[in-house]
């Protein structure tokens, strides 16, 4: 088993994928890995939708400016959503959680690759979750903070580097 510093060297984001279909229980085990991220006052405000079916990957894939069409060849995608009514940290929350299934992600072989979509545009202009909204069916209480594209990797990148790192942003007891 890697040491949590390995796997989050290990960790890139990965937007070209192999074909086929990733096993039901290592994407269940993400899924479980998000469910596990702590929550802001334990208001677990957080719902997540799994697609697997390639017509809506590849609608999915439009769903921001230039930046989500590893969507069309990921095997699943996971839509996280806050509800804003149960909590205001519901940002901070959706993070952690994404954070957490990446790392799963890593840790299972797989690759994965984040895709903002609180804040950004789709390609025909309209905010990245009302197009989403309008065929994910998801109710107005739930925002959309990212989808964490999911699939086979089709080759494995290098890892990070602990040398290469940016110690320099580093700053002990005041800036």
């Amino acid at each position: 088993m890697k040491s949590l510093l390995e796997l989050m060297l290990a960790r890139r984001s990965v937007r070209k994928y192999a074909e086929g279909s990733i096993k039901p229980e290592k994407l269940e085990t993400i899924l479980r890995a998000g469910l596990l991220a702590p929550s802001g006052h334990s208001k677990y405000p957080l719902e997540f939708i799994v697609v697997e079916d390639k017509a809506t990957l590849e609608k999915m894939s439009h769903c921001r400016v230039g930046a989500a069409k590893m969507l069309a060849g990921a095997s699943a995608a996971i839509v996280v959503l806050g509800d804003i009514e149960k909590s205001d940290m519901w940002v901070e929350d959706a993070s952690v959680a994404m954070m957490g299934m990446h790392l799963m992600a890593t840790e299972l072989g797989l690759g994965s690759c984040w895709v903002q979509v609180r804040l950004r545009e789709a390609e025909d202009g309209r905010a990245s979750e009302e197009f989403l909204r309008e065929f994910l069916d998801f109710p107005s209480n739930c925002q959309c903070q990212a989808i964490l594209s999911i699939g086979e990797m089709e080759h494995t990148p290098k890892a990070h580097e602990l040398d290469k790192l940016k110690v320099e942003k580093i700053h002990r007891e005041k800036f």
